[in-house]
């Protein structure tokens, strides 16, 4: 049910959505958002207060980082008490990454955190980006009939699918439907009516206050293997200087090259370093599953910890998450085998 007398903040951090043609030069540059409603009369057809948030200056999404993640965080912080919902615009090159890290940082959240965007600038004839937007704004104040959020949680809602935000990853460049869960349903989805699939949201603990994390750790890094990965290269970026965690991409259900004792053993060594090293699979879908396999065994002996169903975009900012907390890496280690807002099947 749209709540009408409801209010949702827009947050246009950048990215497509927001861009316009520049006629001199050719290229898309971002235009003040306070012209939205020039360029999107449909607004006026939405009876629920609307406000709006810019960042100075908009920036692409390949530049979004951690301090980006902290500033939407401070927002959503500074705000949560005025408003029923918020909408974050951001481009599509790190939505996931995004969405995954604000479902860590914004912790037992009561209101929808709902992220958009577009392939197609929000000013083109064919644009895909009204109907993300407007849906998105529609879910930020959809409410049951107690009057609570109906989707209380960090989400991706692009080209009709409401999916939960550290579920989901970038899978094309030009399609509109651009993004996807594999490992986990959609939590809705949109034609004539949004039909959700309420036993599949996450819903806040009560008698717990939401809370607002802002300390991430940066000293993390994707290490993908492939056919022919060098050893130098490897026993390199497991020294790199201050490395606290590797998510390692591997193939399967989490196999490594076991004809290489080095590889085993460049592993094992970080580890006893006390690097904590994750584990997460090439495929687009599945689990990791390392007792299955030696080529996987090799690494739970070594030390590694299953990433389970996890993507990468939520292993890689979970582990930022955790370090950033100030555990003990044992600490770390168990909490990545925990599921702390939905990111993984145990």
């Amino acid at each position: 049910m749209i709540d009408n007398n409801a209010s949702v903040l827009l947050i246009y951090t950048g990215g497509t959505i927001g861009m316009i043609k520049n006629n001199n030069t050719g290229l898309l540059e971002a235009f003040d958002f306070a012209y939205l409603k020039d360029n999107m009369p449909e607004f006026a057809l939405l009876k629920f207060k609307i406000d709006c948030i810019q960042f100075e200056p908009p920036i692409d999404s390949s530049d979004m980082d951690i301090s980006g993640w902290k500033k939407i965080v401070r927002i959503i912080q500074d705000n949560y008490s005025r408003y029923d919902g918020f909408v974050a615009l951001h481009g599509t090159d790190t939505m996931s990454y995004t969405a995954s890290a604000l479902s860590f940082m914004l912790e037992n959240i009561d209101k929808p955190v709902i992220l958009t965007g577009s392939q197609l600038p929000i000013g083109q004839l064919r644009t895909d980006g009204k109907e993300n937007l407007i849906t998105a704004l529609e879910i930020a104040v959809d409410k049951t009939s107690d009057g609570r959020p109906v989707v209380p949680e960090v989400c991706v809602f692009f080209q009709n699918d409401l999916m939960r935000g550290n579920r989901t990853t970038k899978a094309s460049a030009e399609n509109f439907n651009a993004f996807k869960s594999y490992n986990y349903p959609v939590l809705a989805k949109a034609g004539v009516h949004i039909k959700y699939e309420n036993h599949l949201i996450i819903h806040p603990r009560i008698r717990r206050m939401p809370r607002f994390h802002y300390t991430l750790d940066p000293n993390v890094l994707i290490l993908k293997i492939f056919p022919g990965i060098s050893p130098d290269m490897v026993k390199a970026i497991l020294n790199i200087p201050n490395l606290k965690g590797v998510v390692l991409e591997t193939y399967g259900v989490g196999n490594a090259p076991t004809n290489f004792n080095w590889f085993g053993q460049a592993v094992k060594d970080a580890v006893e370093r006390g690097i904590v090293i994750v584990n997460v699979t090439q495929c687009i879908a599945g689990t990791v599953e390392m007792e299955r396999y030696q080529a996987g065994k090799m690494l739970l002996d070594a030390g590694v910890v299953s990433g389970y169903n996890s993507t990468t975009e939520a292993a890689v900012t979970k582990l930022m998450f955790l370090l950033g907390q100030g555990m003990t890496g044992e600490q770390v280690k168990e909490h990545l085998r925990c599921s702390l807002v939905g990111e993984i099947d145990v």
